[in-house]
């Protein structure tokens, strides 16, 4: 499989860039590789980069998005951050990645038990990551259910992943709303920006609408 050119990514329209990811999940569930030489795609990019699609996701070692979704040199701008939320800094990389380099396709990647919703969902304190924690906690708030507070913790992975999951929610509506330029492309259509959630036991993706 040969890296993406110009040529290729003007042919991508959003629906096209969410089923390459859809089908790139499914060949990485199946451990079916596409079969491509990295080496080459590396002079294929040398001078060049064009791709279809930004992701942003966790940090956790578990969730790369270029593996998750078998992509190769070129393919994705990759956006990490611990707990795959948007600061100022994060939407500036976005509208580059959409604006000026040409991908049409935002994912927010949430993953099932992650350890940064965990400290939201403890309300951890600790040095620099408390600033951090606390970008996420709204989604915790947001989360209704179990009312029993003995519930509302770490200890309850159900709970995790609602929080997991509205977390995404969350940044979506924050995209929207913090991005005029993201938000413009997307009504223009010249965008699609969805949200998703890794399961670390099964490695499928789930789309969210």
């Amino acid at each position: 499989m040969k890296a993406h050119t110009r040529e290729t990514q003007s042919t991508m329209t959003p629906k096209k860039s969410l089923d390459f990811l859809k089908e790139g999940n499914q060949r990485f569930q199946n451990n079916l590789k596409a079969n491509r030489n990295l080496l080459e795609q590396v002079n294929d990019t040398s001078e060049g980069q064009f791709p279809f699609a930004t992701i942003l996701s966790c940090i956790d070692s578990r969730v790369s998005a270029e593996l998750v979704f078998d992509q190769g040199l070129g393919d994705i701008f990759s956006v990490r951050i611990a707990g795959n939320f948007v600061n100022e800094d994060i939407l500036g990389s976005m509208e580059f990645g959409c604006k000026l380099a040409g991908t049409n396709l935002i994912v927010v990647l949430g993953h099932t038990s992650c350890g940064a919703i965990k400290g939201a969902c403890d309300h951890a304190r600790l040095g620099n990551l408390t600033a951090l924690i606390k970008k996420i906690e709204p989604a915790v708030d947001a989360v209704k259910e179990p009312t029993d507070k003995s519930l509302r913790n770490s200890k309850n992975l159900d709970f995790v992943d609602s929080v997991s999951v509205k977390n995404v929610e969350l940044t979506i509506e924050n995209i929207r709303n913090q991005s005029p330029v993201l938000a413009e492309m997307e009504e223009k259509g010249e965008v699609l920006i969805v949200g998703a959630m890794y399961d670390i036991a099964t490695g499928s993706v789930d789309f969210y609408n």
